[in-house]
């Protein structure tokens, strides 16, 4: 790791692109999301706060960086 990387720090918080098991929806979802993220189409519940990060109950496709 050089130093330029150790003087500036990256957030450990990203979105993430979550597919509904129910539907297969594809949805963004913040990876530290404060409030039940529900899905659009057929309101299954995505994630949940757990404290911290939340609790993904879909499919994570990619993270957005």
């Amino acid at each position: 790791m050089s130093e330029w990387n150790k003087l500036i720090p990256k957030p450990s918080s990203n979105f993430l692109r979550v597919k509904c098991l129910k539907c297969g929806n594809e949805q963004l979802v913040f990876s530290h999301a404060t409030n039940k993220v529900t899905c659009n189409v057929c309101n299954e519940i995505l994630a949940t706060p757990a404290g911290g990060k939340a609790k993904i109950n879909g499919e994570i496709l990619s993270s957005l960086e």
